[in-house]
Protein backbone atom coordinates (compact mmCIF):
# COMPACT_ATOMS: atom_id res chain seq x y z
CA UNK A 1 0.00 0.00 0.00
CA UNK A 2 1.37 3.61 -0.97
CA UNK A 3 0.85 5.74 2.14
CA UNK A 4 1.50 9.22 2.93
CA UNK A 5 1.93 10.73 6.25
CA UNK A 6 1.31 14.43 6.52
CA UNK A 7 2.81 15.90 10.29
CA UNK A 8 3.26 19.56 11.32
CA UNK A 9 4.38 19.28 14.86
CA UNK A 10 4.50 22.05 17.64
CA UNK A 11 6.87 23.99 16.47
CA UNK A 12 4.12 24.79 13.18
CA UNK A 13 6.46 25.95 10.75
CA UNK A 14 6.00 23.71 8.11
CA UNK A 15 4.01 20.76 6.71
CA UNK A 16 5.74 17.49 6.23
CA UNK A 17 4.92 14.48 3.77
CA UNK A 18 6.65 11.63 3.73
CA UNK A 19 5.79 8.80 1.07
CA UNK A 20 6.16 5.32 2.04
CA UNK A 21 5.45 1.65 0.28
CA UNK A 22 4.07 -0.45 3.28
CA UNK A 23 3.37 -4.16 3.31
CA UNK A 24 2.75 -7.00 6.21
CA UNK A 25 5.23 -9.72 5.49
CA UNK A 26 4.99 -12.39 8.08
CA UNK A 27 4.96 -10.60 11.83
CA UNK A 28 6.94 -7.98 10.14
CA UNK A 29 5.96 -4.66 8.80
CA UNK A 30 8.71 -3.74 5.45
CA UNK A 31 8.85 0.15 5.11
CA UNK A 32 10.25 1.53 1.86
CA UNK A 33 10.49 5.52 2.17
CA UNK A 34 9.59 6.94 -1.40
CA UNK A 35 10.91 10.33 -0.35
CA UNK A 36 9.75 13.41 1.63
CA UNK A 37 8.77 17.28 1.05
CA UNK A 38 8.15 20.24 3.20
CA UNK A 39 5.88 22.92 2.72
CA UNK A 40 6.46 26.15 5.27
CA UNK A 41 3.28 27.64 6.50
CA UNK A 42 2.25 30.72 5.05
CA UNK A 43 3.15 33.49 7.72
CA UNK A 44 -0.39 34.14 7.77
CA UNK A 45 -1.36 31.07 8.81
CA UNK A 46 1.54 30.88 10.92
CA UNK A 47 0.50 33.91 12.37
CA UNK A 48 -2.84 32.91 13.20
CA UNK A 49 -1.74 29.21 14.71
CA UNK A 50 -0.01 31.45 17.28
CA UNK A 51 -2.35 34.08 18.04
CA UNK A 52 -4.40 31.17 18.83
CA UNK A 53 -2.35 29.19 21.34
CA UNK A 54 -2.49 29.57 25.54
CA UNK A 55 -1.60 31.71 27.49
CA UNK A 56 -3.68 33.45 24.29
CA UNK A 57 -7.50 33.27 24.03
CA UNK A 58 -9.24 32.54 21.15
CA UNK A 59 -12.62 32.39 19.60
CA UNK A 60 -15.29 29.45 17.80
CA UNK A 61 -15.04 31.56 14.68
CA UNK A 62 -10.78 31.66 14.84
CA UNK A 63 -11.10 27.86 15.31
CA UNK A 64 -13.58 27.50 12.25
CA UNK A 65 -10.75 29.35 10.52
CA UNK A 66 -7.84 27.64 11.47
CA UNK A 67 -9.40 24.33 10.87
CA UNK A 68 -10.57 25.56 7.70
CA UNK A 69 -6.81 27.05 6.55
CA UNK A 70 -5.01 24.26 8.16
CA UNK A 71 -6.68 21.55 6.45
CA UNK A 72 -6.71 23.52 2.92
CA UNK A 73 -2.62 23.60 3.66
CA UNK A 74 -2.47 20.26 4.60
CA UNK A 75 -4.64 19.09 0.82
CA UNK A 76 -2.32 21.39 -0.90
CA UNK A 77 0.93 19.22 0.08
CA UNK A 78 -0.79 16.29 0.02
CA UNK A 79 -1.52 16.90 -3.39
CA UNK A 80 2.20 18.03 -4.27
CA UNK A 81 3.04 14.32 -2.26
CA UNK A 82 0.91 12.23 -4.67
CA UNK A 83 2.05 13.98 -7.80
CA UNK A 84 5.64 14.47 -7.12
CA UNK A 85 6.70 11.19 -4.43
CA UNK A 86 3.71 8.51 -5.69
CA UNK A 87 3.80 9.11 -9.73
CA UNK A 88 -0.21 10.50 -9.28
CA UNK A 89 -1.41 7.78 -7.31
CA UNK A 90 -1.38 6.98 -3.87
CA UNK A 91 -3.54 4.08 -1.47
CA UNK A 92 -4.12 5.75 1.59
CA UNK A 93 -3.02 9.79 3.28
CA UNK A 94 -2.88 10.09 7.00
CA UNK A 95 -3.11 13.41 8.25
CA UNK A 96 -2.03 14.57 12.26
CA UNK A 97 -3.15 17.99 11.55
CA UNK A 98 -2.08 20.68 13.95
CA UNK A 99 -2.27 20.29 17.80
CA UNK A 100 -3.71 23.43 19.22
CA UNK A 101 -4.34 22.41 22.52
CA UNK A 102 -3.46 18.96 25.19
CA UNK A 103 -5.39 19.31 28.04
CA UNK A 104 -3.55 17.94 30.52
CA UNK A 105 -5.28 17.66 34.04
CA UNK A 106 -3.34 16.79 37.08
CA UNK A 107 -1.46 14.41 34.93
CA UNK A 108 -4.12 13.05 32.85
CA UNK A 109 -5.00 13.76 29.80
CA UNK A 110 -8.34 14.69 29.48
CA UNK A 111 -8.90 15.86 25.54
CA UNK A 112 -6.66 17.05 22.84
CA UNK A 113 -7.43 18.80 19.63
CA UNK A 114 -5.56 18.66 16.36
CA UNK A 115 -7.11 21.07 13.69
CA UNK A 116 -6.71 20.77 10.14
CA UNK A 117 -10.39 19.11 8.16
CA UNK A 118 -9.41 15.97 6.71
CA UNK A 119 -12.17 16.96 3.95
CA UNK A 120 -10.32 19.34 2.14
CA UNK A 121 -7.65 16.85 1.60
CA UNK A 122 -9.79 13.91 0.51
CA UNK A 123 -11.43 16.74 -2.07
CA UNK A 124 -8.12 17.88 -3.43
CA UNK A 125 -6.64 14.41 -3.99
CA UNK A 126 -9.46 12.19 -4.31
CA UNK A 127 -7.46 9.76 -1.90
CA UNK A 128 -8.79 8.46 1.59
CA UNK A 129 -7.62 9.86 4.76
CA UNK A 130 -7.01 8.65 7.87
CA UNK A 131 -7.31 11.31 10.76
CA UNK A 132 -7.91 12.70 14.36
CA UNK A 133 -5.21 9.77 15.46
CA UNK A 134 -4.94 10.92 19.56
CA UNK A 135 -8.00 10.75 20.20
CA UNK A 136 -9.15 7.08 20.94
CA UNK A 137 -6.21 6.61 23.04
CA UNK A 138 -7.31 9.40 25.21
CA UNK A 139 -10.48 8.13 25.50
CA UNK A 140 -8.80 4.60 26.02
CA UNK A 141 -6.85 6.69 29.45
CA UNK A 142 -4.38 7.21 27.70
CA UNK A 143 -2.39 10.08 27.70
CA UNK A 144 -2.57 10.46 23.72
CA UNK A 145 1.31 10.92 22.70
CA UNK A 146 4.10 10.12 21.98
CA UNK A 147 2.43 7.83 19.35
CA UNK A 148 5.41 7.31 17.23
CA UNK A 149 6.09 5.06 19.99
CA UNK A 150 4.78 2.12 18.38
CA UNK A 151 7.09 2.40 15.70
CA UNK A 152 10.03 3.07 18.00
CA UNK A 153 9.35 -0.22 19.65
CA UNK A 154 8.80 -2.28 16.41
CA UNK A 155 11.76 -0.73 14.93
CA UNK A 156 14.35 -0.54 17.48
CA UNK A 157 13.55 -3.77 19.21
CA UNK A 158 16.13 -6.11 18.70
CA UNK A 159 19.20 -4.06 18.97
CA UNK A 160 21.84 -4.58 21.64
CA UNK A 161 21.22 -2.27 24.87
CA UNK A 162 18.45 -0.16 25.98
CA UNK A 163 17.81 1.92 22.78
CA UNK A 164 16.25 5.18 22.96
CA UNK A 165 14.10 6.85 20.42
CA UNK A 166 14.82 10.92 20.92
CA UNK A 167 12.73 13.47 19.18
CA UNK A 168 13.58 16.80 18.88
CA UNK A 169 10.26 18.88 17.98
CA UNK A 170 8.60 21.70 19.73
CA UNK A 171 8.55 19.03 22.94
CA UNK A 172 11.14 16.51 23.39
CA UNK A 173 10.01 12.54 23.79
CA UNK A 174 11.62 9.21 24.14
CA UNK A 175 10.75 5.94 23.79
CA UNK A 176 12.89 3.12 25.61
CA UNK A 177 12.77 0.17 23.70
CA UNK A 178 13.74 -2.41 26.55
CA UNK A 179 11.29 -4.90 28.46
CA UNK A 180 8.09 -3.56 28.76
CA UNK A 181 8.29 -0.24 26.43
CA UNK A 182 8.10 3.33 28.34
CA UNK A 183 7.64 6.43 26.17
CA UNK A 184 6.70 9.92 27.42
CA UNK A 185 7.46 13.69 26.64
CA UNK A 186 10.82 15.07 28.31
CA UNK A 187 9.69 18.27 28.63
CA UNK A 188 10.70 21.40 25.86
CA UNK A 189 12.78 20.61 23.13
CA UNK A 190 12.36 23.65 20.88
CA UNK A 191 9.45 25.18 21.97
CA UNK A 192 11.12 27.66 24.69
CA UNK A 193 14.02 28.61 22.36
CA UNK A 194 12.02 29.08 19.71
CA UNK A 195 9.92 31.29 21.49
CA UNK A 196 12.62 33.55 23.26
CA UNK A 197 13.94 34.15 19.97
CA UNK A 198 11.18 35.00 18.35
CA UNK A 199 10.46 37.28 21.02
CA UNK A 200 13.63 38.81 21.16
CA UNK A 201 14.64 38.80 17.50
CA UNK A 202 12.20 38.45 15.17
CA UNK A 203 13.94 35.57 14.10
CA UNK A 204 11.73 32.18 14.24
CA UNK A 205 14.65 29.91 15.52
CA UNK A 206 18.54 30.01 16.83
CA UNK A 207 19.72 29.11 13.28
CA UNK A 208 22.81 26.59 13.82
CA UNK A 209 22.69 27.15 17.37
CA UNK A 210 24.34 30.78 17.41
CA UNK A 211 22.66 33.08 20.14
CA UNK A 212 23.60 30.11 22.19
CA UNK A 213 26.93 29.13 21.39
CA UNK A 214 27.52 33.22 22.11
CA UNK A 215 25.70 32.89 25.48
CA UNK A 216 25.85 31.47 29.18
CA UNK A 217 24.07 29.57 31.11
CA UNK A 218 22.11 31.39 33.75
CA UNK A 219 22.22 28.77 36.31
CA UNK A 220 20.14 30.31 39.28
CA UNK A 221 17.42 30.68 36.00
CA UNK A 222 18.22 26.77 34.93
CA UNK A 223 17.59 25.70 38.83
CA UNK A 224 14.38 27.63 39.19
CA UNK A 225 13.38 25.65 35.45
CA UNK A 226 14.68 22.18 36.36
CA UNK A 227 12.53 22.29 39.87
CA UNK A 228 9.04 22.01 37.34
CA UNK A 229 7.22 19.62 38.98
CA UNK A 230 6.63 17.98 35.46
CA UNK A 231 10.23 16.31 35.14
CA UNK A 232 9.50 14.28 38.53
CA UNK A 233 6.29 13.07 37.44
CA UNK A 234 6.35 8.99 36.35
CA UNK A 235 5.97 8.37 33.17
CA UNK A 236 3.55 7.83 31.03
CA UNK A 237 2.82 11.78 30.77
CA UNK A 238 2.82 14.18 28.20
CA UNK A 239 3.24 18.17 27.64
CA UNK A 240 2.65 20.80 25.74
CA UNK A 241 2.77 24.64 24.70
CA UNK A 242 0.17 25.12 27.11
CA UNK A 243 2.30 24.75 29.93
CA UNK A 244 5.95 25.84 28.47
CA UNK A 245 5.52 28.96 26.79
CA UNK A 246 6.62 33.00 27.01
CA UNK A 247 4.42 33.56 30.34
CA UNK A 248 6.10 30.45 31.84
CA UNK A 249 9.50 31.27 31.52
CA UNK A 250 8.67 34.98 32.35
CA UNK A 251 7.49 33.94 36.35
CA UNK A 252 10.82 31.78 36.25
CA UNK A 253 12.11 35.26 35.70
CA UNK A 254 10.68 37.11 37.85
CA UNK A 255 12.86 38.75 40.84
CA UNK A 256 16.20 37.91 38.35
CA UNK A 257 18.31 40.59 37.32
CA UNK A 258 18.03 41.25 33.28
CA UNK A 259 19.03 38.51 31.27
CA UNK A 260 20.98 39.57 28.28
CA UNK A 261 19.48 37.74 25.29
CA UNK A 262 22.31 35.14 24.31
CA UNK A 263 22.42 33.54 27.55
CA UNK A 264 18.62 33.23 27.98
CA UNK A 265 18.86 31.40 25.07
CA UNK A 266 22.23 29.34 25.97
CA UNK A 267 19.54 28.23 29.39
CA UNK A 268 16.97 27.18 28.01
CA UNK A 269 19.16 25.12 25.44
CA UNK A 270 20.82 23.96 28.39
CA UNK A 271 17.54 23.21 29.92
CA UNK A 272 16.60 20.70 26.96
CA UNK A 273 19.58 19.27 26.74
CA UNK A 274 19.77 18.49 30.62
CA UNK A 275 16.15 17.56 31.04
CA UNK A 276 16.59 14.94 28.34
CA UNK A 277 20.05 13.17 29.50
CA UNK A 278 18.07 12.85 32.79
CA UNK A 279 15.26 10.91 31.26
CA UNK A 280 18.10 8.70 29.10
CA UNK A 281 19.81 8.08 32.24
CA UNK A 282 16.88 7.15 34.13
CA UNK A 283 15.88 4.04 32.24
CA UNK A 284 19.57 3.38 31.67
CA UNK A 285 19.72 3.81 28.04
CA UNK A 286 22.64 2.88 25.96
CA UNK A 287 22.20 4.84 22.95
CA UNK A 288 20.38 7.25 21.63
CA UNK A 289 18.46 7.53 18.01
CA UNK A 290 17.60 11.43 17.24
CA UNK A 291 15.24 13.60 14.96
CA UNK A 292 13.30 16.39 14.69
CA UNK A 293 14.25 20.12 13.50
CA UNK A 294 16.42 20.28 16.96
CA UNK A 295 18.90 17.83 15.05
CA UNK A 296 19.62 20.64 13.05
CA UNK A 297 20.67 22.77 16.49
CA UNK A 298 24.63 21.80 16.52
CA UNK A 299 24.76 23.19 20.25
CA UNK A 300 22.21 21.67 21.44
CA UNK A 301 23.09 18.77 19.66
CA UNK A 302 26.83 18.99 21.08
CA UNK A 303 25.00 19.54 24.86
CA UNK A 304 23.13 16.16 24.67
CA UNK A 305 26.33 14.34 23.61
CA UNK A 306 27.53 15.68 27.33
CA UNK A 307 24.73 15.56 28.69
CA UNK A 308 24.26 11.82 27.87
CA UNK A 309 27.24 10.17 28.05
CA UNK A 310 25.97 7.41 25.23
CA UNK A 311 26.24 7.36 21.74
CA UNK A 312 24.22 10.09 20.23
CA UNK A 313 23.18 9.19 16.16
CA UNK A 314 20.13 10.45 14.07
CA UNK A 315 18.06 7.85 12.18
CA UNK A 316 19.55 8.54 8.99
CA UNK A 317 22.20 6.61 10.36
CA UNK A 318 19.31 3.79 10.22
CA UNK A 319 18.01 4.22 7.29
CA UNK A 320 15.28 6.84 7.68
CA UNK A 321 15.35 10.53 7.05
CA UNK A 322 15.03 12.36 10.97
CA UNK A 323 13.48 15.23 8.89
CA UNK A 324 10.59 13.30 8.67
CA UNK A 325 10.39 10.08 11.22
CA UNK A 326 7.34 11.36 12.48
CA UNK A 327 5.57 11.94 8.30
CA UNK A 328 6.57 8.55 8.40
CA UNK A 329 5.45 6.82 11.95
CA UNK A 330 1.86 8.38 11.20
CA UNK A 331 2.07 6.62 7.53
CA UNK A 332 2.66 3.59 9.69
CA UNK A 333 -0.27 4.33 11.98
CA UNK A 334 -3.13 4.91 9.01
CA UNK A 335 -1.94 1.87 7.70
CA UNK A 336 -2.19 -0.16 10.51
CA UNK A 337 -5.61 1.40 11.14
CA UNK A 338 -6.98 0.77 7.59
CA UNK A 339 -6.14 -3.20 8.91
CA UNK A 340 -8.07 -3.09 11.76
CA UNK A 341 -4.90 -3.03 13.85
CA UNK A 342 -4.21 -1.49 16.94
CA UNK A 343 -1.70 1.88 16.58
CA UNK A 344 -0.42 1.90 20.06
CA UNK A 345 1.53 0.62 23.04
CA UNK A 346 -0.19 0.55 26.03
CA UNK A 347 2.58 0.65 28.48
CA UNK A 348 4.13 4.12 26.64
CA UNK A 349 0.87 5.97 26.60
CA UNK A 350 -1.04 4.74 29.67
CA UNK A 351 -3.49 3.51 28.36
CA UNK A 352 -6.01 0.34 28.90
CA UNK A 353 -5.49 -1.36 25.99
CA UNK A 354 -4.60 -0.92 22.33
CA UNK A 355 -6.75 1.28 20.04
CA UNK A 356 -7.50 1.00 16.31
CA UNK A 357 -6.87 5.04 15.71
CA UNK A 358 -8.42 8.00 14.16
CA UNK A 359 -11.19 8.64 12.09
CA UNK A 360 -11.55 7.06 8.15
CA UNK A 361 -12.80 10.31 5.29
CA UNK A 362 -13.36 7.89 1.96
CA UNK A 363 -11.51 8.79 -1.17
CA UNK A 364 -13.33 9.35 -4.52
CA UNK A 365 -13.56 5.78 -5.35
CA UNK A 366 -14.26 4.67 -1.54
CA UNK A 367 -12.09 2.73 0.70
CA UNK A 368 -8.55 1.10 -0.32
CA UNK A 369 -9.17 -2.89 -0.31
CA UNK A 370 -6.99 -4.60 2.28
CA UNK A 371 -6.58 -8.14 3.28
CA UNK A 372 -8.82 -9.43 6.40
CA UNK A 373 -6.68 -11.87 7.49
CA UNK A 374 -3.50 -10.07 9.18
CA UNK A 375 -1.85 -10.42 12.35
CA UNK A 376 -0.32 -7.05 14.46
CA UNK A 377 3.48 -6.92 12.98
CA UNK A 378 6.30 -7.66 15.87
CA UNK A 379 8.73 -5.64 13.87
CA UNK A 380 9.56 -2.62 11.41
CA UNK A 381 11.63 -3.15 8.40
CA UNK A 382 13.33 -0.26 7.02
CA UNK A 383 14.31 -1.03 2.96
Amino acid sequence: MRVIGLMSGTSYDAIDAAAADLRLDGDQLVLTPLGLLSQPYSDELRAAVAQSLPPASTTVEQVCRLDTGIGQAFAEVARQAVEQLCGGSADLIVSHGQTVFHWVDGGSVRGTLQLGQPAWIAEATGVSVVSDLRARDVAAGGQGAPLVSIMDVLWLRGRTGVPVALNLGGIANITVVHGEPVAFDTGPANALIDAVVTELTGRPFDADGVMAARGQVHVPLLERLLADPYYGRPAPKSTGKELFNLSYLAHAMEGLPEIPADDLVATVTMLTARTVGDAVRRYGGTEVIASGGGIRNPVLMKLLESELGVPLRTTDELGLPSAAKEAYAFAVLGFLTMHGLGGTVPSCTGARHSSVLGSITPGVSGLPVVTDDVQPPVRLLVQ
